[in-house]
């Protein structure tokens, strides 16, 4: 019940940050992954591209005299070729030969130079492969590429003709890339995101519906509750004033005229006796009967007197030899049913001590903050086992529980044989 309160403990606060989340976190994991999607399949269509750029249109027209630097065959491989080489995302062709020699490329001033050949493209070479990866533009035979954002290099194997294997390489640039993602990316997070929105425009005024019932049903068992504690006060009042004005009042009548006769001279030594000693025994169940109205209905118990009503509490333990202490502090301000609840727990604490614990100290200590209000009432008694007093059915034990949870509250019992007993009871201060 107090959770709903909080804005962040409704269910329905919970549901829509859980879905934002989830959509967030989709959105990010989408991106990603056709990051990586988009990327293998421009590869594979650069891949595709090349070998058809390499097998059916370079080395068909690659003429004699190319792999030899001869300028009459490196210009008319250009003259023929070229224009069909360079189509679509391709940027830049290049013709190489083992030894890394360029023997041919659409940028001249690279024909004819030699640089060395790394080991992917070695084994291209050897194997007749595919291979490709970004290109990195810091490399010396890439000096005249300078596609913004990086460029994506293929190579493969293709055969001059006198039979000399050569690399064939060529160039595409990686917005290549940024586009297959697009492509991959966008109809996927439609669907994501109408999926997503249809989820809350379902879910939230279904969840705020249900939301709406919980928490009056919530706060009508709180006025439920509210009513019966008040209707337990009224009858403790009730008992209490008619005990007061009714019995109280006869045995002190009583009381007070038995002392009178047992005075009178006309009487025997024997029924004088007789009569004084029931006029104590009157007065002593007087006594008790006024200790049990204030058990009943406590005067004016508030935060103010809460610890001159422990002190009262622990009085029966001090006259019985115990040395006992009380400490309160923090709780100034505290409800009132907060401060009845502390009391009547530690009522009940106190008398279990009393009767069960042969306790030689008992101390009783209440603090509070601006969140909570914590007891704690502490013996050196015998102590007993609260797993097996519970498994006996003990009604201390489940009075006690069943007190503190009706006032809204938490209660532990620390115990063992020989070691005392401990209970400590939490509740919020509202």
């Amino acid at each position: 019940m107090r959770g709903l309160r909080r804005p962040w403990a409704s269910p329905l606060v919970q549901f829509v940050v859980a879905s934002l989340l989830l959509f967030g976190l989709t959105w990010w994991a989408t991106g990603i992954f056709s990051e990586r999607a988009a990327r293998s399949e421009a590869l594979a269509d650069a891949r595709g591209t090349t070998e058809l750029l390499a097998r059916s249109v370079a080395e068909p027209a690659m003429p004699r005299g190319l792999v030899d630097g001869d300028a009459g065959a490196i210009d008319r491989f250009d003259r023929e070729v070229l224009d069909r080489l360079l189509v679509g995302d391709v940027r830049r062709i290049k013709i190489w030969r083992s030894d890394g020699t360029v023997v041919y490329s659409d940028e001249t001033q690279l024909i004819g130079k030699r640089f060395a050949l790394d080991d992917e493209q070695l084994s291209v070479l050897h194997s007749g492969d595919t291979e490709g990866d970004v290109s990195d533009l810091r490399r010396r035979e890439n000096r005249f590429e300078s596609e913004e954002g990086g460029l994506l290099e293929v190579y493969t194997r293709i055969k001059s003709p006198e039979g000399e294997p050569l690399l064939f390489e060529a160039y595409y640039s990686v917005r290549t890339v940024g586009q297959r993602a697009a492509e991959v990316l966008t109809p996927f997070r439609r669907i994501t995101v109408g999926a997503l929105l249809g989820l809350l425009l379902v879910g939230v005024p279904l969840l705020g519906v249900l939301t709406l019932r919980l928490t009056r049903a919530s706060r009508a068992r709180e006025r439920l509750l509210q009513r019966a504690i008040e209707a337990s006060e009224a009858e403790r009042r009730r008992i209490a004033r008619d005990l007061h004005d009714g019995v109280v009042q006869e045995l002190a009548g009583t009381a007070f005229a038995l002392s009178g006769i047992a005075r009178e001279q006309a009487l025997g030594p024997e029924l004088r006796d007789s009569l004084h000693g029931t006029s104590q025994a009157l007065r002593r169940s007087l006594r008790q009967l006024r200790s049990l109205l204030v058990e009943i209905h406590p005067p004016g118990l508030d935060a103010t007197g809460l610890g001159a009503a422990l002190e009262d509490l622990t009085a029966p333990a001090s006259s019985a030899g115990v040395e006992t202490s009380v400490s309160v502090s923090g709780v100034e301000d505290a409800p009132d049913h907060v401060a009845t609840l502390v009391w009547r727990v530690a009522q009940e604490a106190i008398r279990n001590a009393v009767r069960h614990a042969r306790a030689t100290r008992l101390s009783v200590q209440v603090r509070g903050d601006e969140r909570q209000v914590r007891l704690t009432v502490a013996d050196d008694g015998i102590g007993f086992d609260p797993d097996a007093a519970s498994r006996a059915g003990s009604y201390g034990l489940r009075g006690l529980q069943s007190l503190v949870e009706d006032g809204g509250g938490r209660v532990r019992v620390d115990s063992a044989p020989g070691a005392g007993t401990t209970v400590r009871m939490v509740v919020e201060r509202r």
